[in-house]
């Protein structure tokens, strides 16, 4: 068997010609159809961290009896001849597909090596910036966040559709959004650093309930508490939810001299986790009201946007070379970003290529 590749990959490659690989995938979903001759195939959807790949398996090809056995939720690995231009888009011959093996669901459920890394990078900066916080209370806060439900935070996504969308999306915003909080309170000095990069961390907390992905799923459940309360709210519970284990420690008496003092420093990253939308027409129940609020809820929407329009410029489809398809929320049609200064070689010689 050749090295697995994702789903991703696999669609870049077979624009060039046919390609022969593996793919691991979970089983999105299996549907039972028929062709206009009245013959039966199955049309089967697979998910892999960065996308997703359809299928058509014909009656009489060797996988039917194994298509008939499976269903939704399952881990498999197909390894076959990929190519395009079909109506159907990609098709596969001379393929194979089997369950995957427990040490094969592991690659499949953190994401190819290049992701893996990436949400190393992103999870280390994340706790560096934590024992970078100052106030000692802010500080510990963050460790018993990531101490207790770390594990849940790298499986959430950043959103269920527009940004981040994906599994292990959340802690990819939140270590972005650090590092440009850290730069904007460089830039800015009477901004509270310490309560700014804890707003950063806990400001998308209920997210891990509203967005979040069992252990062994590459697909997103809907969730009874996410969907009646949203995310600012469970997030600002379970800030008070931390507050109070925090008061129970050891630690916590000797902090009763610090100033500001205790409560006050609660209240306001009360303030940035539910004031971070920045309207109330957005989901907001008070709007920014603390330098710390504005600068979080722009640089939130900064990282989202940004986002957004990198991903355009991956998927949006093309009105011209340079301009693409509008993709909500964006107002407009994304047009393909001024090349840095010496990126594109000789005059002309190449499109600029989109940033990601």
């Amino acid at each position: 068997m050749t090295s697995p590749i994702s789903i991703q990959e696999l669609k870049a490659r077979v624009f060039n010609g046919s390609v022969a690989a593996t793919v691991f995938g979970q089983v999105e979903s299996i549907t039972e159809k028929q062709t206009r001759d009245q013959k039966p195939y199955f049309e089967l959807v697979i998910r892999d961290l960065v996308g997703s790949l359809t299928i058509r398996v014909w009656n009489d090809h060797p996988a039917f009896g194994f298509c008939s056995e499976t269903v939704a939720g399952a881990a498999v690995c197909i390894e076959g001849e990929f190519w395009s231009g079909s109506s159907y888009g990609i098709e596969v011959r001379n393929w194979q597909i089997r369950n995957l093996t427990a040490e094969e669901k592991a690659v499949l459920f953190e994401g190819p090596e290049e992701l893996r890394q990436h949400h190393e990078r992103d999870y280390a900066e994340i706790l560096s910036a934590i024992e970078s916080i100052g106030d000692p209370r802010l500080r510990r806060l963050g460790e018993l966040f990531l101490t207790e439900f770390g594990e849940r935070f790298r499986r959430a996504a950043g959103a269920r559709t527009v940004h981040h969308a994906r599994r292990g999306g959340l802690i990819e915003h939140v270590a972005q959004m650090l590092r440009t909080a850290d730069a904007i309170a460089a830039t800015y000095p009477a901004l509270n650093r310490d309560l700014l990069l804890a707003g950063v961390l806990f400001h998308d907390a209920g997210k891990m309930w509203e967005n979040s992905f069992p252990k062994e799923s590459l697909q997103m459940p809907y969730d009874l508490y996410g969907e009646l309360l949203g995310h600012i709210s469970i997030g600002a519970e379970f800030v008070n939810r931390l507050w109070q284990k925090l008061r129970l420690e050891k630690e916590y008496e000797a902090w009763k001299d610090l100033t500001p003092e205790s409560e006050l420093v609660r209240l306001h990253l009360l303030h940035l986790v539910v004031a971070h939308h920045g309207e109330k027409e957005f989901g907001s129940p008070v709007e920014p009201k603390t330098p710390e609020a504005w600068a979080l809820h722009l640089v939130d929407n900064l990282d989202a946007k940004l986002e957004i329009i990198f991903a355009a410029y991956r998927t949006a489809p093309r009105l011209t070379t340079q301009i693409l398809d509008r993709v909500r929320p964006l107002h407009s049609n994304p047009v393909v970003p001024l090349p840095k200064f010496g990126e594109m070689g000789e005059k002309g010689s190449q499109e600029p290529e989109a940033r990601s």
